[in-house]
């Protein structure tokens, strides 16, 4: 019986969620930089039609769920997570007619919190339109739940 790696069912984990699935976001790979996600501009997703930039919202959620897929990729395995904190520096607005980037990279991990650092570009990581700043609860179910499944 072969294993496949944990990460190799990142893709899934973008597909199967429906905000993202609504937004149209999609899975790009991981690397050193961490896990990355990638959003087509769509006019729906606009948050200024004068400006035609995409909505804040948007981007914070794409920059959550990569955090949180950071966290998985640090982890090597899936357990229960949730956000405990979310900061996002909002630094320049997104370029119009361009595919947003997300990468996000847990740079700690500890039993119960996995801390993580992620970038939204549109063009060049090292000029963001955003980043973030957060931490996850890590969940361990108790002996009686997990003998129960």
């Amino acid at each position: 019986m072969s294993h496949r790696p944990f990460h190799e069912s990142f893709a899934l984990l973008v597909d199967n969620i429906p905000y993202m699935k609504a937004i149209g976001a999609y899975y790009v790979g991981r690397s050193g930089e961490g896990v990355s996600l990638g959003l087509p501009y769509r006019d729906d997703l606009v948050g200024d039609p004068q400006t035609r930039v995409i909505a804040g919202g948007v981007v914070t959620a794409l920059l959550d769920h990569a955090c949180g897929m950071a966290v998985w990729d640090g982890l090597d395995e899936f357990k229960p997570i949730a956000t405990l904190d979310l900061r996002i520096d909002y630094m320049r607005p997104a370029l119009p007619d361009r595919d947003l980037i997300v990468t996000a990279r847990c740079y700690k991990l500890t039993r119960s919190v996995g801390f993580v650092r992620g970038f939204a570009y549109d063009e060049r990581m090292d000029d963001p339109v955003a980043a973030a700043q957060s931490a996850f609860i890590i969940s361990h179910p108790s002996l009686k739940a997990r003998e129960i499944h």
